[in-house]
């Protein structure tokens, strides 16, 4: 089989309830900024998972909370 297979990266974010780590699949960095609604893969209460990319297109996500 041939074919081209993109690679997804990944970043940890600390869920802002539960203070546990886990990994997010990141955006190209064309794409960034955004912001998206995210429920924490460890207990589900919902977070905001916020995107940027540095001027060297490295992209960075952290977590805040609902009301942060």
């Amino acid at each position: 089989m041939s074919g081209l297979f993109a690679i997804m990266s990944t970043h940890p974010v600390t869920c802002p309830t539960c203070f546990e780590e886990f990994e997010v699949a990141l955006p190209s960095p064309d794409e960034t900024p955004c912001e998206i609604d995210y429920d924490c893969e460890i207990c589900c209460r919902p977070m905001i998972i916020a995107y940027e990319a540095d001027e060297d297109g490295e992209v960075s996500a952290w977590a805040r909370g609902l009301q942060d």
